[in-house]
């Protein structure tokens, strides 16, 4: 039986935010239990030239369920990051960006293969099939997004291992 663009991607998506939720949490217990603010890991970066841990959050979510609307509706654009965002926030739209995707129907997404996808940065247009944009960009950015997440809070000393990461896998019952 042949993958369709839902069984590649939606599955995908949910296991890693799943775990993403599950590492936030730890986060914001270690804070508690250190007796840190958890807002002050909002704008933590591992190295000064890269994006704050809000930044990797946004992302997350719009490389996940916002990829798959950009699937839908044709355009796609970067996260945005107000800045002023809150810890409690980015478990939001972690949460957020999970629910969203368990309500997309099969049909729904695999409806989308073969449709245009243009993806605006600034003056650039990239364009892209729906599957391509999923598998070729927004997939690997999710994955950037969500490991560099986590190693933001591995560097701010919150104990993570892989599994973390990994999340509840689909194994073989």
């Amino acid at each position: 039986m042949p993958l369709s663009l839902y069984d590649l991607t939606v599955p995908n998506y949910l296991q890693t935010l799943a775990a993403v939720s599950g590492f936030l949490k730890k986060g914001a217990a270690f804070c508690e239990e250190q007796g840190i603010d958890p807002d002050e890991i909002v704008q933590a970066r591992i190295i000064g030239d890269m994006l704050p841990f809000s930044f990797q959050i946004a992302s997350i979510a719009q490389h996940s369920l916002g990829a798959v609307e950009a699937a839908q509706s044709g355009t796609a654009q970067p996260p945005k990051d107000p800045g002023t965002y809150t810890y409690a926030d980015l478990q939001k739209l972690v949460d957020d960006a999970q629910a969203g995707l368990e309500k997309v129907t099969p049909d729904a997404l695999n409806a989308c293969e073969g449709k245009d996808v243009i993806f605006h940065l600034g003056k650039h247009q990239l364009p892209f099939t729906a599957e391509n944009f999923l598998l070729s960009f927004a997939f690997p950015n999710f994955y950037f997004h969500a490991t560099t997440a986590y190693d933001i809070l591995r560097a701010r000393g919150v104990k993570l291992g892989k599994v973390d990461f990994l999340g509840r896998m689909r194994m073989k019952m």
